[in-house]
């Protein structure tokens, strides 16, 4: 790889890095309240990433909210469930380091088959988001669905049921929100990192 583009993709690196410290520690830039709804848009900036600088890339930005969710878990944890469930590894970095693997690989694939950079990575930003959530989700039922009833007030057989709820509730529109708003910031970030790492 050239120095310079080398340079510049370490420099992007440290730039979305400093990002998502700055979304998971400041209420409001990670976190968006609608309504009753809260829209996670972490995983919008993971696929951006992503889209930049490759799947490897996106996949350490993903580590780093990641791991920055699992330390927060120990000293700061968002919610009492935030401080029983994200102090495992397997649920607070796996599904974030596989964003960008998902998404990385969706975009790769679409941008070879169809003509739309736009529809590629909407549809990227779309299958990133989900599989944060479904992965979270499926692995907070693995892991503790025998405490169900301590964590979540409910019994083993509403578990799946609730968590299904969460999905159609938060995951579906977080995954059409990132399916919109991703390419609207990708797009022009994309034309402006190719034209200078040349």
């Amino acid at each position: 790889m050239p120095v310079k583009k080398n340079t510049l993709r370490l420099n992007m690196l440290a730039m979305f890095i400093a990002i998502i410290l700055l979304q998971t520690s400041i209420p409001l830039i990670g976190y968006i309240p609608i309504g009753p709804l809260e829209i996670t848009i972490i995983p919008m900036t993971v696929v951006v990433a992503t889209v930049l600088l490759g799947t490897v890339d996106g996949a350490i930005i993903g580590g780093v909210w990641g791991f920055t969710t699992f330390v927060r878990a120990f000293v700061w944890p968002t919610s009492p469930l935030a401080a029983i469930v994200f102090v495992n590894p397997i649920i607070s970095v796996i599904p974030r380091i596989m964003i960008g693997v998902v998404a990385g690989m969706t975009y790769t694939y679409l941008k070879k088959h169809l003509k739309s950079q736009t529809a590629s990575i909407s549809v990227a930003a779309v299958f990133g988001s989900l599989t944060n959530t479904i992965l979270v989700l499926g692995l907070i039922y693995l892991f503790y669905k025998a405490k169900a009833p301590q964590l979540y007030q409910i019994n083993i057989k509403e578990l799946l049921p609730y968590l299904l709820g969460v999905v159609g509730t938060n995951g579906v529109p977080e995954a059409i929100f990132s399916g919109i708003v991703t390419p609207l910031i990708a797009i022009p970030v994309k034309k402006i990192f190719d034209r200078t790492s040349r």
